[in-house]
């Protein structure tokens, strides 16, 4: 037990030796505020430990008087934004109060100064301030100018997490700075195949539309249905519209070709005695004809998108494949000629080619793949 015990008492002694060579090194970096905390998590743990409060009071002093000046720097200053520099590093002196008064340890060695009160007050004045810089920029009257006002009044809620009237700021913002966009279904009005049309139309419309839905790559920029931009009147400011300029199902196409073999076999076996056998051969020869049977589908979908007002702002197409083959051998003559790679083409039977719904299928699924990513990407950089 003694060992196990030692053992015990010099992995803590190490933790807390390293942790207070970790709060040092935070320390002399000068980054006060991470070393009061790491510092008092491990002085709770060990009260006693004089070198942890030295450390943790020569941090809170230092802390204290970098963000007080800090403060008066900028109270000093002419630029409007002030007012929230003042407040962060309240902030930051008011989580030195949190950290320190709810730790007795800790307590005892430093005297912690409740900054409340000076909170609340540059709270408030931050939080006017970035309501009146959003308000500027949205009499600017252009996109840009909104999604700005939009994040400055975000900022404010951020300040005023219950002001309602900050809310309905950020929530008008939005409004004027989003771009609605319809995803119009695929128009194939050269698809040959009818009876697949209607399917077709519906798989790449709703895989596209809600891929970007709920992944739109931007946050100014909303898709929806024809029938939900409709049933919620929306002003629609671009549209997403595709189209099969091209979709081709292939015909069968059959090659053959033919090859004769031969081998050398054992027709009789004489046997004089058990020691003396004679062997008598003779060549057997067979005709195999192969056949390959290969279908080469494809389709290619454009897409585009534009303003409301029918000007283009980016176009590109999507290609789907599909290629399928069937090999099989026949043979005439004597089965003793084929090698064992020819027997297994012949035992191959010939496989049924797929459905026409089946290629097509492949083929809008391969389409589905890039199109929303794609999407996203312009919209990313839009």
């Amino acid at each position: 037990m003694k060992p196990k015990l030692y053992i015990l008492i010099s992995l803590l002694s190490g933790t807390i030796l390293f942790s207070c060579k970790s709060a040092n090194k935070l320390y002399n970096k000068g980054n006060y505020d991470e070393a009061i905390a790491l510092a008092s998590k491990k002085l709770q743990k060990n009260p006693d430990d004089t070198e942890l409060q030295s450390l943790v009071d020569a941090a809170y002093r230092n802390a204290v008087s970098t963000h007080e000046s800090n403060i008066r720097t900028h109270a000093n200053s002419n630029n409007e934004m002030k007012w929230e520099w003042m407040y962060n590093e309240y902030a930051a002196l008011q989580n030195l109060y949190s950290i320190t008064k709810g730790n007795i340890s800790v307590a005892r060695v430093v005297k912690p100064v409740d900054y409340s009160s000076y909170l609340e007050t540059y709270r408030e004045k931050a939080a006017d301030i970035r309501i009146e810089r959003g308000d500027r920029l949205v009499l600017q009257n252009n996109r840009q100018a909104y999604k700005n006002a939009y994040q400055e009044f975000q900022l404010a809620g951020r300040l005023k997490p219950n002001d309602f009237s900050i809310k309905n700021k950020m929530n008008d913002a939005y409004q004027l700075a989003v771009i609605n966009v319809i995803v119009l279904p695929a128009d194939d009005f050269r698809f040959q195949y009818s009876s697949y049309n209607n399917q077709n139309n519906n798989t790449i419309n709703e895989t596209v539309l809600n891929n970007l839905k709920y992944n739109s790559g931007n946050e100014f920029v909303r898709f929806y249905s024809e029938w939900d931009a409709r049933n919620q009147n929306l002003n629609i400011d671009q549209v997403i519209d595709m189209r099969f300029s091209q979709f081709n199902i292939g015909r069968i196409r059959e090659d053959r070709n033919t090859r004769d073999v031969s081998k050398k076999i054992i027709v009789k076996e004489i046997v004089y005695r058990p020691d003396s056998i004679v062997y008598e051969y003779a060549y057997v020869t067979a005709k195999i004809t192969s056949t390959k049977r290969t279908i080469s589908s494809e389709g290619l979908l454009q897409v585009n998108i534009r303003e409301n007002d029918g000007r283009y702002l980016w176009s590109d197409n999507f290609r789907g494949d599909h290629n399928w083959n069937s090999e099989f051998s026949t043979f005439n003559g004597d089965a003793r000629a084929l090698s064992e790679s020819d027997k297994q083409l012949v035992n191959r039977h010939a496989a049924n080619p797929p459905y026409e719904e089946e290629i097509v299928r492949h083929i809008v699924n391969e389409i589905d793949n890039n199109i929303a990513g794609r999407i996203r990407d312009f919209y990313r950089r839009f």
